[in-house]
């Protein structure tokens, strides 16, 4: 695994880019997945890991409940990935990590709360074409008879109708795969979110990524380039106001944008990071949630719902749009998408 420590925003962009040109194609259609975390040095485990105990067998009771007492009309069709990619969505302890096709929304979470601008952040790559290629037999020839490079529910559905049955599928070697969510809300279409589904409860992605160091890149943004960064994300509309709409996400870029700079001064706990995509907790506005960690502890969380947001860049704001209608976003499963 390559780790590249950026010193500026040219080099960040060069960085995020790097890679993307395809000459058969004439384009630049990069091949990475992106997640942008708070802290440089947290780790890459899931949400159902940091349960702690014997979370793999809690994975299924998890889901089935999750299913139960959910709205009936939650998701399209009764797909296991389906149901999977809501109950991350809402924050439900899974195996999948949140991911985005876009640079730009990995770089907002890895710099979204000015609390944690003490500390270096990082956005990880993770080369989702060539993770693909190590996938089961079966797999594989799924994504070629699709024309795809990553999967869709109803793709995914019809090797594996259950995440038993995706179990069986692990050969001698745990594999990674990139799930595209359906279009549940607008937050996941404009964040471009993508998630990765380990083959295993038990499988971590930190695990895999040191079995295949070429397949990944680690950029690592300094603590003192992150206002810099934040600065021109928010000027391009790269911000809670687009990707979480809302009143909530509104109210989250007015509190950054009129809080003074030496906030980030303040010391906090050490976290796990925090989940890029995830809707910031109820309760982080109430001063700490549980982070999710095996130990335990209720430490203040990096994503609060008050201190993550950004503005238009001029100072100004129109009022939030309710009701907004529901539309589709382009999607990246099928190679028609990248131009083949």
């Amino acid at each position: 695994m390559a780790t590249h420590v950026v010193q500026s925003w040219n080099e960040l962009t060069d960085r995020l880019y790097a890679e993307s040109w395809q000459a058969p194609l004439g384009r630049f259609r990069s091949k990475f997945a992106f997640r942008g975390m708070q802290d440089a040095a947290a780790d890459l485990s899931t949400s159902l890991s940091r349960l702690g105990g014997p979370y793999a067998r809690q994975e299924n009771h998890l889901l089935r409940n999750f299913r139960k007492y959910a709205h009936r009309d939650s998701v399209p069709g009764d797909s296991v990935w389906n149901w999977l990619s809501l109950a991350q969505h809402h924050g439900l302890p899974t195996r999948l990590l949140d991911w985005s096709f876009s640079p730009f929304v990995a770089l907002h979470f890895a710099t979204h709360d000015f609390e944690r601008f003490n500390v270096d952040g990082v956005v990880w790559c993770i080369d989702y074409v060539a993770a693909h290629k190590m996938l089961p037999a079966r797999l594989r020839k799924l994504l070629r008879s699709e024309q795809a490079d990553v999967f869709t529910a109803e793709m995914l559905e019809r090797e594996a109708e259950t995440l038993p049955a995706l179990d069986r599928l692990t050969p001698k070697r745990p594999f990674v795969l990139f799930l595209e969510p359906p279009s549940l809300d607008e937050r996941i279409v404009n964040q471009y979110a993508l998630f990765s589904l380990m083959s295993s409860a038990t499988t971590q992605m930190d695990a895999w990524i040191a079995a295949h160091p070429k397949l990944s890149n680690k950029i690592v943004i300094p603590a003192k380039l992150k206002w810099e960064v934040r600065d021109k994300l928010d000027q391009a509309n790269i911000t809670e106001r687009v990707l979480f709409p809302g009143l909530d996400g509104l109210s989250r870029v007015l509190k950054r944008y009129y809080s003074p700079r030496n906030v980030a001064a303040r010391k906090r706990p050490p976290d796990s990071g925090g989940d890029q995509g995830q809707e910031p907790d109820p309760e982080d506005a109430r001063g700490g949630v549980n982070d999710g960690s095996a130990s335990g502890p209720r430490v203040r969380s990096s994503r609060r719902a008050g201190a993550s947001s950004a503005h238009d860049g001029n100072g100004t704001f129109r009022p939030a749009s309710a009701g907004r209608k529901r539309r589709r976003r382009a999607s990246r499963s099928g190679r028609a998408a990248r131009g083949t």
